[in-house]
C-alpha cells in the first residue's frame, strides 16, 4: 500500500479479504483491520464448511444441472416463507457464478461442486467448496493471495471501533492492543467483522430460544459493526435471525456435520426417540434439540454413512477425537449410550421402511438414503449457535442504508454485519447463507468502491 490514505478500510479478515483482494485488483489501496491474532483458525469463515452457493455456474453446466439466479431466489423465498430480503438475495444470486469464476481463475482456488448429498432447501446442487470442505482451507488461499498483493496492508491485531463520516470519505477509528487509538482517513469502510454471536447480552435479547446453547464462533463477533452502524443512524433488520446447528459433538466440540443425516442417519434424544424431521435443516433443528431433556441427543449412523462423511475435515476431526461409539447391533449400541434399545430399534425400523418405500414417517421425513445396517455408531451432540444472520440493512452494492433507504456514503457491510438473506429465526437458513453474503457482498462492495473512484470493475464472464 502507498503512504497516502487507503482507498478502503476493511474491518475483518474473513470474508472481508475477498473485498480487499477485489479492490486491490481494481487499483485501490486497502487496509485490513483484524481484531484477533488467531483469525486464521478462529474466525467464522475459517470455521465454516466452505460451502458457497453459485447459481448457474460452469461447474453445474459441466454435469448438466440447470440453475439460475432466479431459482436461487425462489429457494430463498421458499425456505424463509417469503420473509427474506429478496433484493439482497437477488444481487447475490446474480453475482454468484461470476464470483465463483473469479475465485477459481483469478485467485486460483480449486473449487468443487458438491453432488454426493443434497443440502436441505436447495432445489438443485449448487454449493461449491474446496477439498477438505473446511473454511480454514479456503481462508488459507485468501491469505496467501493477500500476502502477495502490495496494495493490501494487514493490521493485526487491531479493532475498528468507530467510523466518522466526512464530506470527502470518512475516518476509521482503530483501537490497538495497548489501548492507543489510530485514526485513518479513507475513502470507504467495509464492515466485515461478523455479527453479535459473541455478545451474550445481545444474544439473550434477540435470540432467547438459543441463548443457552454453545456459541461456536469467533469470540470477536461482538456486534461492533452493528453498534457502529446504529451510531450513524443505519437501519437494521432481521436481528432475530441466526444459524444454529444441531450437530456439534459434545466431546471435543467438533462439527459432526449434517451430511450424516442426509446420508441416512437420524437423531434421537436421551430416551432413544426421534423428535422431528431432521432433514428440514440443521439450523432450525438446533432449537428442537435444545428443547430435549438435557439439551443433548445422539446422531445414529453406520459404516456406510461414516465413510461417506470422511470427505469433511470436521467429521474426520470428530472421528479422531474418539467421539463415536460403536456397536455390532442396535441393542449393543443402545446399552453403550444409555438409551432404550426397544425405542432405538423401532426408530431405525421405521426409517428403514421409509428408505424402502414401504412406509411413511410420522414426522414427515421423506428422504432416507438407505436403511442403516450393522455395525452402528452414535455420537452425542449438543445444539450450537454458529453466527447471527441479522444486521445493517444494505442495498445491492452492499452500501449501508438509512431507514428511509438512502445510502450512507462510504459505508458498506457484508456477512454477519449485514442483514443477511435468511429471514427471521433459524428456519430460513440455507447452506451457504452465511458464506455467500460474507464473500459475495464484500466482492460487490469492492466493485462499487472502485466505481466511485472511477475505476470500473473488470468484466468477468461465467
Amino acid at each position: 500500500m502507498s503512504d497516502e490514505r487507503p482507498d478502503l478500510v476493511v474491518a475483518g479478515a474473513g470474508g472481508g479479504l475477498v473485498g480487499a483482494l477485489r479492490a486491490a485488483e481494481l487499483g485501490l489501496d486497502v487496509l485490513v483491520v483484524e481484531a484477533s491474532a488467531h483469525y486464521r483458525r478462529g474466525n467464522n469463515t475459517s470455521m465454516s464448511t466452505a460451502m458457497i452457493p453459485a447459481a448457474g455456474s460452469r461447474w453445474q453446466r459441466e454435469v448438466g444441472i440447470d440453475d439460475s439466479p432466479e431459482q436461487f431466489v425462489a429457494d430463498v423465498r421458499a425456505k424463509t416463507k417469503g420473509q427474506g430480503d429478496e433484493r439482497v438475495a437477488g444481487a447475490l444470486g446474480e453475482v454468484s457464478a461470476r464470483f465463483a469464476d473469479w475465485l477459481a481463475d483469478h485467485l486460483g482456488i480449486p473449487l468443487q461442486l458438491v453432488t454426493d448429498f443434497h443440502y436441505p432447501g436447495h432445489s438443485v446442487d449448487r454449493c461449491l467448496t474446496v477439498e477438505g470442505r473446511h473454511g480454514s482451507i479456503l481462508l488459507d488461499h485468501l491469505i496467501r493471495k493477500v500476502k502477495e498483493d502490495d496494495r493490501i496492508t494487514m493490521l493485526v491485531p487491531a479493532r475498528l471501533v468507530d467510523v466518522v463520516l466526512g464530506e470527502d470519505g470518512c475516518t476509521a477509528v482503530i483501537e490497538q492492543p495497548d489501548g492507543t487509538e489510530l485514526r485513518v482517513e479513507t475513502g470507504a469502510v467495509l464492515l466485515a467483522s461478523n455479527g453479535y454471536g459473541g455478545d451474550r447480552e445481545l444474544v439473550e435479547q434477540y435470540l432467547p430460544e438459543i441463548a443457552g446453547a454453545v456459541y461456536h464462533g469467533s469470540e470477536t463477533s461482538r456486534g461492533d459493526a452493528l453498534r457502529i452502524g446504529e451510531r450513524l443512524g443505519a437501519a437494521t433488520a432481521f436481528l432475530d435471525a441466526y444459524q444454529g446447528h444441531a450437530a456439534l459433538a459434545k466431546r471435543g466440540a467438533t462439527l459432526v456435520g449434517w451430511a450424516t443425516i442426509m446420508h441416512g442417519g437420524f437423531m434421537v434424544n436421551a430416551e432413544g426417540r426421534r423428535f422431528g424431521d431432521e432433514t428440514t435443516g440443521y439450523s432450525e433443528y438446533a432449537a428442537q434439540l435444545a428443547a430435549q431433556q438435557g439439551a443433548e441427543g445422539w446422531i445414529i449412523l453406520d459404516q456406510r454413512v461414516h465413510d461417506a462423511c470422511l470427505a469433511f475435515t470436521d467429521f474426520r476431526q470428530t472421528v479422531e477425537s474418539g467421539a463415536l461409539v460403536w456397536g455390532d447391533s442396535l441393542d449393543a449400541l443402545a446399552q453403550s449410550i444409555g438409551v432404550s434399545a426397544a425405542a432405538l430399534s423401532e426408530e431405525a425400523a421405521s426409517l428403514a421402511e421409509v428408505a424402502e418405500g414401504a412406509g411413511a414417517d410420522r414426522f414427515g421425513r421423506v428422504s432416507v438414503e438407505a436403511a442403516l445396517v450393522p455395525p452402528f455408531a452414535a455420537v452425542k451432540v449438543v445444539p450450537a449457535l454458529f453466527h447471527t444472520q441479522g444486521g445493517l440493512v444494505v442495498d445491492e452494492h452492499a452500501q449501508v442504508l438509512l431507514p428511509e433507504g438512502t445510502a450512507i456514503r462510504g459505508l458498506y457491510a457484508s456477512g454477519g454485519a449485514a442483514e443477511g438473506i435468511s429471514g427471521h429465526g433459524a428456519a430460513g437458513y440455507l447452506a451457504g447463507n452465511g458464506l455467500l453474503p460474507a464473500l459475495g457482498l464484500a466482492f460487490l462492495a469492492a466493485e462499487h468502491v472502485a466505481s466511485v473512484h472511477e475505476r470500473p470493475a473488470t468484466p468477468i464472464t461465467s
